[in-house]
């Protein structure tokens, strides 16, 4: 069984800072705090980076 995890705890699990992650996406730690409070969504190719930098697949992902 495949777990999902949120955008929060896969960050943690990567031993990632709000601001080492917003720095490695290229957005402001406020947008990754709303990403993780789900209030917004990232994009698609946004999606698919932070799949590679939290070393994550998509399906493991709990976005909402």
């Amino acid at each position: 069984m495949l777990y999902k995890v949120s955008m929060k705890a896969a960050r943690v699990n990567a031993d990632m800072t709000l601001a080492e992650a917003a720095d490695r996406f290229g957005v402001s730690i406020s947008t990754v705090k709303n990403w993780e409070a789900k209030k917004t969504f990232p994009n698609q190719p946004m999606i698919d980076k932070i799949c590679e930098v939290y070393s994550v697949p998509y399906d493991m992902l709990k976005f909402f």
